[in-house]
């Protein structure tokens, strides 16, 4: 039986933020349109332009992943885990299926959503917005964020026999506006070759044993740990947490316990690599053809120049786990993490200089997510919502 997304001793690492959440609050159907018992999603919702959802096994109709969000006037110092910014502004995505947009990253406005599961994942090209999360959900706009349709929800049921219902999907990679790929726990991969509109399951880990977690024993009145007692082994079916595409087409995904791996055919077969650090890597990002940055647990940073041939360990002067980053020119990044951490670096081979974010509250929020707003701040999403940073470094 597949282990449900609950199964305690994943959840520390690699989920952290998103999947500590409750997956929704379950709620009473209101007047909000729904999916009768016994009809899937494919019987009854239809986009503009006639075409049917993905079809899904029967849900419930008071389901929170088919139910629409809630309008809420705090919705902006919520739970946020992502952001992107296209030609109409900002999207933000978080608990709840909060998607907030932003012209100017300041000021921000809740928009209609068809799901109440978390969001932990937004994507854009060309202006067409995709937005993915808990119980498998994922949601679609085609005109600027105004209006979403619900493309896909495989929340978990009783009398589940898919192995992909209620895994929650962790992040979401569009290389054009037809083609894209989702990852989430369990090695969960969902590809899409029409723009969103049906998304089809792909193979990145083959099917082989599970690994037994390694056993302590105790003598007597001595507990002793030994090296193979403390050794972390690559799990059968890692979390993926985050993809990225290099400028050559080259797909590379991270994940938990150190799992890596790489796609140079475009996503048709995938070769699975080790990385020198065996906790959670959280995210990953590409400058050019083979020029990698993994970040993640315990403020741990890993670069590559050879497409994960080999790594290199970068120095943060934390212990603080990264949850966020965005690649900037020249090989610069910026990174994010627990309380307030912003970690930035203007080009590769600098050393990344440490800030700390307050709201205008006086709080320092985990941050989850980070985007440049084009005029030399940052905007950031985390557990207090939405907020923009102006670091010392780069005030004229």
């Amino acid at each position: 039986m597949r282990k449900t997304p609950n199964h305690p001793s994943r959840l520390a690492g690699a989920l952290l933020l998103a999947l500590a959440l409750p997956l929704a609050a379950q709620v009473e159907p209101s007047g909000d349109p729904a999916t009768p018992p016994g009809e899937t999603m494919s019987d009854q919702d239809m986009d503009g332009d006639g075409a049917p959802e993905e079809a899904t096994p029967a849900i419930a109709a008071n389901d929170p992943s088919i139910l629409d969000a809630e309008p809420m006037p705090k919705a902006a110092r919520s739970l946020l885990l992502d952001v992107v910014r296209t030609p109409a502004g900002f999207f933000a995505v978080g608990e709840r299926g909060h998607v907030l947009g932003s012209e100017d990253g300041r000021n921000w406005t809740q928009l209609r959503v068809p799901t109440r599961s978390t969001l932990t994942a937004v994507a854009a090209y060309d202006g067409v917005l995709w937005a993915a999360g808990h119980d498998g959900v994922i949601v679609h706009s085609t005109d600027g964020g105004q209006t979403w349709t619900r493309r896909r929800a495989a929340p978990w049921t009783l009398d589940t026999v898919d192995p992909s219902e209620g895994v929650p999907i962790m992040d979401l990679l569009f290389v054009d506006g037809m083609n894209g790929y989702a990852v989430g726990a369990y090695a969960l991969m969902l590809v899409t070759r029409d723009g969103g509109v049906t998304w089809e399951p792909r193979t990145v880990v083959e099917p082989g044993p599970v690994q037994e977690e390694p056993q302590v024993v105790a003598d007597e009145d001595n507990w002793t740990f030994d090296a193979a007692d403390l050794e972390l082994e690559a799990e059968a079916d890692p979390h993926l947490n985050a993809i990225a595409r290099t400028e050559d087409g080259s797909l590379v995904i991270v994940g938990e316990r150190g799992a890596f791996f790489r796609s140079t055919d475009g996503g048709q077969t995938w070769e699975r690599k080790r990385l020198p650090y065996e906790g959670s890597m959280f995210g990953v990002l590409s400058w050019g053809d083979q020029h990698l940055l993994a970040f993640g647990l315990r403020g741990n940073v890993l670069e590559s120049h050879d497409l994960g041939d080999s790594w290199q360990p970068v120095d943060t002067g934390t212990g603080t786990s990264l949850m966020g980053g965005q690649a900037l020119p020249e090989g610069g990044a910026v990174l994010v993490g627990s309380n307030g951490l912003v970690l930035m670096r203007p080009y590769a081979g600098a050393p990344f200089v440490e800030y700390r974010y307050e709201n205008q509250a006086g709080e320092a929020p985990s941050l989850a997510a980070v985007l440049p707003d084009g005029q030399d701040g940052l905007v950031l999403v985390g557990d207090r919502g939405a907020g923009l940073y102006r670091p010392p470094a780069v005030t004229e």
